[in-house]
């Protein structure tokens, strides 16, 4: 499928507590923001991108993406996050039936994670693909279909749902694995010992 068929939505309206606050990718890394680099690894594989965040998004203007809080409120996790990714996508990017969507302090995502996604799709037949390492599943690195956003929503405002998982298993879910050496390629840096590790791994060598 061409990258223009699929919109991307960054996942940044998180609370960051475990970091202490304030945005997790906005921190450093090498000398360039998580989020900077992040969207160098997602640009191409996608086509529209656009980042969900809440608060005052002129702290994004250097980014030049578009900017959507969360459309349901009360800062109601990752799938309110691929909801609005959903939606923003209907309304702005018509011509794609599937969304990508991306945690942001993950600085060191594959760059074919979304070829592999939709290949999983492609063969399983299924609704909807997760990332995989080390046998751990990350549903935030995933594919969705865009026309599923009415059934998310009613999941969300009249069900309470908030596990992505829980959601997701209601749907054919294909699964694409990716090696972890020499290093799991969705380390995130939810902590400031995990930044501390990120810039380790970098200094070694072992990625950029």
């Amino acid at each position: 499928m061409r990258t223009e068929g699929i919109a991307g939505v960054l996942l940044a309206g998180g609370l960051s507590r475990r970091m202490g606050g304030g945005d997790k990718s906005l921190r450093t890394l090498g000398g360039r923001s998580i989020l900077e680099r992040i969207v160098a690894t997602v640009r191409p594989q996608v086509g529209p991108l656009v980042l969900n965040a809440n608060g005052d998004p002129a702290r994004f203007a250097a980014f030049g993406l578009p900017v959507a809080a969360d459309v349901v409120e009360g800062f109601a996790g990752p799938l309110a996050g691929v909801l609005t990714g959903m939606e923003w996508a209907r309304a702005n990017a018509p011509g794609c039936r599937l969304l990508a969507s991306f945690a942001t302090d993950a600085p060191f995502i594959p760059g074919d994670l979304v070829a592999r996604l939709v290949g999983a799709v492609e063969r399983e037949g299924a609704d909807l693909a997760c990332a995989r390492s080390d046998g751990q599943e990350h549903p935030v690195f995933g594919l969705w279909r865009v026309d599923l956003a009415d059934d998310l929503r009613r999941a969300m405002v009249e069900e309470d749902m908030r596990k992505v998982d829980a959601w997701t298993a209601r749907y054919r879910l294909a699964v694409a694995d990716f090696a972890t050496d020499p290093v799991d390629p969705f380390f995130n840096t939810n902590r400031p010992d995990d930044l501390a590790e990120a810039e380790r791994l970098m200094a070694a060598g072992l990625v950029r």
